[in-house]
C-alpha cells in the first residue's frame, strides 16, 4: 500500500500544500517556501519514477 501512495502525485501534492502551509504558518519567508516545495517536488518525482518502474519490472517478469 505504502509504494502505490509514494507513486500517487495526489499524495506529493498534498504534502507540498501541507508543508507549504506550515511553513507559511510559521512566518517563513516566500523564498524558503519556495525552495522547500521545489525539493519537495523533486523527490515526489523522482520516488514516482522509481517506483512505477519497479512495479513495471516487476509486472514484466511475470510474464514472461
Amino acid at each position: 500500500m505504502w509504494k502505490r501512495k509514494l507513486a500517487s502525485r495526489k499524495f506529493w501534492a498534498l504534502l507540498i500544500a501541507l508543508v507549504t502551509s506550515v511553513l507559511t504558518a510559521t512566518g517563513a519567508g516566500e523564498n524558503e517556501v519556495l525552495h522547500i516545495t521545489g525539493i519537495i517536488g523533486a523527490v515526489g518525482s523522482c520516488v514516482a519514477y522509481m517506483l512505477a518502474e519497479g512495479l513495471a519490472d516487476g509486472g514484466g517478469n511475470k510474464d514472461e
